[in-house]
């Protein structure tokens, strides 16, 4: 007996359709103006607008003061912006297009692919890489803190990671493995047919007779955008209020590392791993390896945020 699963919405990727503008025999566009990238829009803005209230909050601060000033913060969120996109892209080539055959013979053949962003391929990992140079550069032409800096950064990032997986989702991409669950999704509508007149999502059963056949996945983007968005959000948001580890450089960081990565682990044994990979050893995957760093290096922050005495809480205001 077929088991029921829910059919994926009939979401169009583009949000806006901007048609193209004819001026004589010069045709300018389409510019179709994609959820994905209000989704990065949206991420960049509203986290910039926290970040602003987070150095503005002197509570969370105690004795010291704010790493950054709402100005320097302002010229932070362009470094940002520019990081992530040519470190997300970049990463998306070298740890994916460049290990995958296939992907590595259509680059070579046509390397202006590299610059298609808008077909999408963008790097978490290699977007990470990005801003940390971003904010290295920065640090050292502003003269501030270092881990301040990527403090205020690591307390704002899930809000963006949110608004990408949700991205992710609408597209139909990255969906997850094949799954049995109730709550598993036929990741096929009328606007993810493949050339070959398939969705990309289905499976050829039995393997090599070039029969197609839809099979449920787990909504794997939804569960990223509740944990690796919403959760850690909230224990990011609890260690800068409640906790006030603001007042200890590299904490925030370090729990946002240690998050995610575990997160990230977790998530990619329900992710169906990326078309054309190698068969890394121990069931890994390429999000597996490059988290991996993301704990050792966060459970190094966080030894070295709470080496010292415990910062010293703020004065009490006196009432008349």
């Amino acid at each position: 007996m077929r088991r029921l699963a829910l059919q994926f919405p009939d979401f169009n990727p583009v949000a806006v359709p901007i048609p193209a503008i004819h001026l004589g025999s010069l045709v300018l566009g389409p510019f179709p103006i994609r959820w994905y990238a209000l989704a990065y829009i949206a991420g960049i803005l509203i986290g910039w607008r926290y970040c602003v209230a987070l150095v503005k909050n002197p509570r969370l601060w105690g004795e010291r003061s704010p790493t950054m000033t709402p100005v320097q913060i302002d010229d932070l969120i362009l470094w940002i912006t520019m990081a992530i996109i040519l470190g997300g892209r970049i990463g998306y080539i070298c740890f994916y297009m460049l290990v995958s055959p296939d992907q590595r013979n259509e680059l070579f053949t046509h390397p202006l692919e590299a610059f298609e962003i808008w077909k999408g391929g963008m790097s978490f990992h290699g977007a990470l890489i990005g801003v940390s140079l971003a904010m290295i550069a920065f640090s050292v032409s502003n003269r501030v803190a270092l881990l301040g800096v990527a403090d205020l950064v690591a307390a704002c990032q899930p809000i963006g990671q949110c608004f990408g997986r949700l991205a992710n989702f609408i597209n139909g991409e990255l969906w997850g493995r094949p799954t049995t669950a109730p709550w598993g999704m036929v990741f096929c509508n009328s606007h993810s047919f493949d050339e070959g007149g398939h969705c990309a999502a289905d499976i050829e059963s039995p393997p090599g007779s070039g029969v197609w056949v839809h099979v449920a996945r787990h909504p794997s983007q939804l569960y990223e955008a509740a944990l690796e968005g919403v959760v850690l959000f909230l224990l990011l948001r609890w260690a800068t209020h409640r906790a006030k580890w603001l007042q200890r450089p590299g904490a925030i960081t370090g729990l946002w590392l240690i998050g995610y990565g575990v997160i990230r682990i977790a998530l990619e044994n329900v992710r169906n791993p990326d078309e054309g990979m190698p068969d890394f050893p121990l069931g890994l995957t390429m999000g597996m390896i490059l988290s991996i760093p993301m704990i050792l290096g966060g459970l190094g922050l966080l030894w070295w945020a709470f080496r010292g005495a415990r910062p010293a809480a703020p004065a009490e205001p006196q009432t008349a």
